[in-house]
């Protein structure tokens, strides 16, 4: 994977903390690489800021899956975003 690619993400998770933010988790199909997304629920809110199913993002900002456990959940929560929504889905 190069710097210039751009990847495709789907949504495995999705959290909140108590700050307030909300914590998207999309990783790829196979699980190998992830990207977070820290949003504050007020800001989402107020621009009506919709989460999609999916997003593409370069390959320069994903981050690896070390533990496999997590990359063998992600893959499956993946894969099964991808099998069920279409990518600009809002869920």
């Amino acid at each position: 994977m190069s710097d210039d690619d751009t990847t495709q993400l789907w949504l495995v998770e999705r959290s909140y903390d108590d700050r307030d933010l909300i914590i998207l988790t999309y990783a790829t199909t196979d699980g190998a690489y992830e990207l977070r997304k820290e949003l504050a629920a007020a800001v989402m809110h107020q621009r009506r800021m919709v989460t999609t199913a999916a997003i593409d993002a370069p390959a320069s900002d994903l981050e690896p899956v070390t533990d496999d456990d997590l990359r063998e959940r992600y893959a499956a929560e993946a894969t099964k975003m991808a099998d069920s929504h279409d990518p600009d889905d809002e869920v």
